[in-house]
């Protein structure tokens, strides 16, 4: 398979430092080779470009939104980039920073795709919140929402007009750490959305049979995936920005990986918020080079049944 590798080195999402590092961490530590070993075609296309920004004027854009024009900027470009990489058949696998960029991943790729398009959310968080729910203001919370055309014109309008994915064609899974504005969001959109509890208590073969079967009744063909490393247990990843305990451990995380690309769906992925300042004894660069070799494999078996 052909691969794009796009490094978006943002950390005004989440407003904490750290995060911006992680795409040279990961190729300083061969994730470019992880993938080559697979059999893929990785091409390396650098980080993207980040304006300069002031500290001390975060809001200057809006009240409850921290640095919402270069986070729009940086955003646009990843969408076009992104585009550009599916219209040349090329995977994109974007690596963060933080998951603001999930918000630009899936503008490119909803251009591309149009309505037949899905996403897998995993991650602790539900990121749909608003400028008018979060209790932040870190746009970080916000990108699924907006991409469903919910909260400011900005966001929601980005790269082009209107609604990028619909949200009966979203499916969260190992959110623990739901605010109450993103709770009402659920209920009132009717999303699909397997918590850490559903997975513990069900048991993940059978949550994972139950996506599936959600995803192959909306008979979609193209699905993007975006994974945030807090979605394993905070013990397992403690270079994150927001942490949260009695999560997913690896081999939860890795069935559900297994399960997702077995489906042949999966055209682009974002990896996202692995903070290696605040890592403690390479714990979670350790977990996230796991992951990427994992995912590495089972791309590569993916794509040979295709």
């Amino acid at each position: 398979m052909n691969i794009n590798l796009i490094g978006v080195p943002l950390f005004l999402g989440c407003d904490k430092p750290g995060v911006e590092k992680g795409p040279d961490v990961l190729r300083e530590n061969n994730i470019l080779s992880i993938f080559k070993s697979h059999g893929h075609d990785i091409y390396d296309l650098g980080n993207l470009y980040v304006p300069s920004f002031e500290i001390n004027n975060k809001f200057c854009d809006h009240n409850n939104m921290k640095y919402l024009s270069q986070i729009v900027g940086v955003n646009t470009n990843l969408a076009h980039l992104v585009y550009s990489s599916l219209k040349s058949d090329s995977f994109p696998l974007v690596i963060g920073g933080d998951h603001s960029l999930g918000l630009g991943s899936l503008s490119g790729v909803s251009r591309q795709f149009g309505d037949d398009l899905g996403v897998i959310w995993v991650d602790a968080h539900g990121d749909i919140n608003t400028f008018e729910t979060s209790p932040t203001g870190n746009v970080h919370g916000m990108p699924l929402s907006a991409a469903m055309g919910l909260g400011h014109e900005d966001l929601t309008n980005l790269y082009f007009h209107g609604i990028k994915v619909k949200p009966e064609n979203v499916f969260i899974l190992g959110a623990r750490d739901l605010d109450e504005g993103e709770l009402e969001i659920i209920e009132n959109h009717s999303l699909n959305v397997w918590t850490t509890n559903d997975i513990k208590e069900k048991g993940i073969n059978n949550v994972c049979s139950e996506l599936k079967d959600a995803i192959k009744k909306s008979s979609i063909k193209n699905m993007h995936l975006s994974f945030d490393i807090d979605s394993l247990d905070s013990d397992l990843v403690p270079g994150t920005g927001t942490p949260v305990d009695q999560g997913l451990d690896i081999e939860e995380v890795k069935k559900i990986l297994q399960d997702i690309f077995s489906l042949n769906i999966i055209k682009s992925m974002d990896f996202v918020e692995f903070n290696p300042i605040i890592d403690k004894d390479d714990t979670t660069l350790k977990n996230c080079m796991n992951m990427l070799d994992f995912i590495a494999l089972n791309l590569k078996s993916s794509n040979d049944k295709l």
